[in-house]
């Protein structure tokens, strides 16, 4: 830069500041009459933009100028600007367009004493470094904006993840949390919800939020003492829409609590959830319902009954070796078909009298009659019983 451009610059940012009061009006008054946000003095006041304004034109002219300053201060008011902007929620582009607006204003304010001097031909050259200067401001004041934003959103975050983990937690049931977490996570108090509890497998981390999110079910996600826990919004959906989708993507073993109405129930919801899960063989990449593997679930809680439940109605046929797999299938066939020789003979592809004689078959291993009412729910709840997890 030359000497006569220094000079130049130095005796236009003075000139400006001495009247900085008139200016900062001007900047004002454009950016308002040009931004329907900033109009609107919401969520940014006039006192505020007229004192954000008036701080970055000062700086401004001083950096322009080359006048005696301090550098970290210089930036403070474009800083100070973006995490102001951010946090009120005002979008970056009008931000960002409000300071093109100051430029122009500035520049229109210098336009005047440049074409009444004699140094025309240092004109591009201060026009340059002009808008070097709001490039340089806009640039912070942006690098500020989205920091504070990272800030927020991790704020914001941390906040979700500490009420929905009170809710989990059974504190639901003060009115002050339930309360928060509604308004946090962006619920009404009272919906269709349910708990899921998925398996987390590290090599490959579950993320069932975009395929729920898909067909129209919203929900949040955190990890729990090794688990992925889920408050999904059911809302009008039936429970079955939820288990299809876990099923179909499956990011894990996933065990889903029947559905609830308020927030308050989620820690309710979380032991169903979990106990949905315990029925089910870890690494099966499926899902179940509470509401369909209450039995399972019932056995679950205590595999000593389970176990003695296999021993006295079963313990024939786990112990006949090559036998066993047919005889199992074609007893859990029979049993769900009614006791039906027939229908069982379809679903298996086999003949008639071939169920029958694997029947008479189970009868003889296990010491029970196929007529016997205990029997068969005593067959019933070991075959339950063979599929809970050990």
């Amino acid at each position: 830069m030359s000497e006569r451009e220094q000079a130049l610059r130095r005796r236009l940012a003075r000139t400006l500041l001495a009247d900085i009061d008139h200016l900062t009006s001007q900047v004002v008054a454009d950016i308002r009459a040009h931004s329907a946000a900033y109009a609107s003095g919401r969520p940014v006041s006039v006192a505020d933009l007229h004192g954000i304004c008036h701080d970055n034109l000062v700086r401004a002219l001083s950096d322009f100028g080359d006048l005696p300053h301090d550098v970290e201060d210089l930036e403070a008011a474009a800083t100070e600007t973006g995490r102001r902007r951010a946090e009120q929620g005002m979008p970056l582009d009008t931000v960002l367009r409000a300071y093109r607006r100051g430029g122009r204003v500035l520049w229109q304010a210098m336009a005047g004493p440049l074409r009444d001097g004699a140094e025309h031909e240092l004109i591009p050259d201060v026009a340059g470094a002009l808008w070097e200067t709001i490039d340089r401001f806009s640039t912070v004041m942006s690098d500020a904006y989205r920091l504070t934003q990272i800030e927020l959103h991790h704020r914001q975050d941390s906040r979700r993840g500490a009420l929905f983990a009170a809710l989990l937690e059974g504190r639901g049931s003060d009115p002050a949390v339930a309360g928060a977490a509604a308004a946090t996570l962006g619920l009404p108090p009272r919906d269709r919800y349910a708990v899921v509890v998925i398996d987390q497998n590290p090599a490959a981390p579950p993320n069932p939020e975009p395929a729920l999110q898909a067909v129209g079910m919203w929900s949040f996600w955190r990890t729990r003492a090794e688990q992925y826990v889920g408050l999904v919004r059911l809302g009008p959906a039936h429970p079955d829409e939820l288990t299809d989708v876990l099923r179909k993507d499956p990011g894990g073993t996933a065990g889903i609590s029947p559905p609830f109405e308020e927030l308050a129930c989620a820690d309710t919801a979380l032991r169903h959830a979990q106990r949905a899960l315990r029925t089910l063989p870890p690494g099966s990449a499926t899902a179940a319902q509470l509401d369909e593997r209450l039995v399972e679930a019932a056995l679950a809680g205590d595999t000593e009954i389970a176990d003695r439940l296999l021993g006295r109605y079963l313990g024939g046929v786990l112990d006949c070796g090559a036998e066993r797999p047919v005889l199992l299938e074609t007893l859990r066939t029979w049993l769900d078909t009614g006791c039906s020789a027939s229908r069982a003979a379809d679903l298996l592809y086999c003949h008639r009298n071939t169920v029958l004689n694997r029947i008479l078959r189970v009868c003889e291993l296990t010491g029970w009659p196929a007529e016997s009412g205990e029997a068969r729910l005593g067959w019933a709840l070991a075959l339950r019983a063979a599929e809970v997890p050990r």
